[in-house]
Protein backbone atom coordinates (compact mmCIF):
# COMPACT_ATOMS: atom_id res chain seq x y z
CA UNK A 1 0.00 0.00 0.00
CA UNK A 2 1.28 3.48 -0.83
CA UNK A 3 1.40 6.47 1.51
CA UNK A 4 -1.15 8.21 -0.73
CA UNK A 5 -3.78 5.53 -0.15
CA UNK A 6 -3.24 5.65 3.62
CA UNK A 7 -3.38 9.44 3.69
CA UNK A 8 -6.60 9.47 1.69
CA UNK A 9 -8.35 6.72 3.64
CA UNK A 10 -7.42 8.18 7.05
CA UNK A 11 -7.82 11.85 6.14
CA UNK A 12 -4.24 12.73 7.01
CA UNK A 13 -2.98 16.26 6.42
CA UNK A 14 -0.11 16.32 3.93
CA UNK A 15 2.63 18.67 5.12
CA UNK A 16 5.36 17.78 2.63
CA UNK A 17 6.83 15.13 0.39
CA UNK A 18 5.85 12.46 -2.06
CA UNK A 19 2.97 10.11 -1.40
CA UNK A 20 4.22 7.41 -3.77
CA UNK A 21 6.37 5.40 -1.34
CA UNK A 22 5.34 1.84 -0.55
CA UNK A 23 4.65 1.21 3.14
CA UNK A 24 6.07 -1.93 4.72
CA UNK A 25 5.15 -1.50 8.36
CA UNK A 26 4.80 0.81 11.34
CA UNK A 27 7.31 2.17 13.81
CA UNK A 28 6.26 4.27 16.80
CA UNK A 29 8.77 6.20 18.84
CA UNK A 30 9.90 9.56 20.11
CA UNK A 31 13.45 8.77 21.18
CA UNK A 32 15.38 9.63 18.03
CA UNK A 33 18.35 7.37 18.76
CA UNK A 34 15.97 4.44 19.15
CA UNK A 35 14.20 5.30 15.90
CA UNK A 36 17.58 5.33 14.14
CA UNK A 37 18.34 1.88 15.52
CA UNK A 38 14.94 0.25 15.01
CA UNK A 39 12.90 1.86 12.21
CA UNK A 40 13.10 0.03 8.89
CA UNK A 41 13.04 1.40 5.35
CA UNK A 42 9.45 1.69 4.19
CA UNK A 43 7.99 2.01 7.70
CA UNK A 44 5.57 4.72 8.66
CA UNK A 45 7.11 6.47 11.65
CA UNK A 46 4.58 7.78 14.16
CA UNK A 47 5.78 10.50 16.55
CA UNK A 48 4.88 13.72 18.35
CA UNK A 49 8.20 15.33 17.43
CA UNK A 50 8.32 18.08 14.85
CA UNK A 51 11.86 19.45 15.16
CA UNK A 52 13.96 19.32 12.00
CA UNK A 53 16.02 16.49 13.52
CA UNK A 54 13.03 14.32 12.61
CA UNK A 55 13.82 14.98 8.96
CA UNK A 56 17.41 13.84 9.40
CA UNK A 57 16.34 10.63 11.15
CA UNK A 58 13.62 9.94 8.58
CA UNK A 59 16.09 10.41 5.75
CA UNK A 60 18.70 8.22 7.43
CA UNK A 61 16.27 5.37 8.13
CA UNK A 62 14.47 5.73 4.76
CA UNK A 63 11.01 5.56 6.30
CA UNK A 64 8.15 5.97 3.84
CA UNK A 65 6.61 8.81 5.85
CA UNK A 66 6.53 10.50 9.22
CA UNK A 67 3.11 11.00 10.79
CA UNK A 68 2.93 13.60 13.54
CA UNK A 69 0.02 12.75 15.84
CA UNK A 70 -2.19 14.83 18.15
CA UNK A 71 -1.95 17.80 15.77
CA UNK A 72 1.39 18.83 17.23
CA UNK A 73 2.60 21.97 15.46
CA UNK A 74 5.33 21.38 12.92
CA UNK A 75 8.17 23.88 12.90
CA UNK A 76 8.57 25.87 9.65
CA UNK A 77 12.25 24.87 9.48
CA UNK A 78 11.16 21.22 9.57
CA UNK A 79 8.79 21.73 6.64
CA UNK A 80 11.47 23.53 4.66
CA UNK A 81 14.12 20.89 5.35
CA UNK A 82 11.72 18.03 4.54
CA UNK A 83 11.10 19.59 1.13
CA UNK A 84 14.82 19.89 0.46
CA UNK A 85 15.59 16.24 1.22
CA UNK A 86 12.24 14.77 0.08
CA UNK A 87 10.96 13.44 3.40
CA UNK A 88 7.21 12.96 3.60
CA UNK A 89 5.49 14.42 6.66
CA UNK A 90 1.82 13.98 7.44
CA UNK A 91 -0.22 15.10 10.45
CA UNK A 92 -3.37 13.95 12.23
CA UNK A 93 -5.38 14.91 15.30
CA UNK A 94 -5.55 11.22 16.23
CA UNK A 95 -3.55 9.77 19.09
CA UNK A 96 -0.80 7.31 18.24
CA UNK A 97 -2.93 4.45 19.58
CA UNK A 98 -5.95 5.37 17.45
CA UNK A 99 -3.79 5.81 14.36
CA UNK A 100 -2.11 2.44 14.88
CA UNK A 101 -5.50 0.72 15.20
CA UNK A 102 -6.63 2.26 11.92
CA UNK A 103 -3.39 1.40 10.13
CA UNK A 104 -3.69 -2.22 11.26
CA UNK A 105 -7.30 -2.31 10.07
CA UNK A 106 -6.04 -1.16 6.65
CA UNK A 107 -3.58 -4.04 6.62
CA UNK A 108 -0.37 -2.08 7.18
Amino acid sequence: MKVKEIATKLGLEVISGSLEEEVSGIYVGDLLSNVMAQAKPGNIWITVHSHQNVVAVASLTEVAAVIVVENFPIEPATVQKSGEVEVTILRTPMSAADLIRKLIALGV
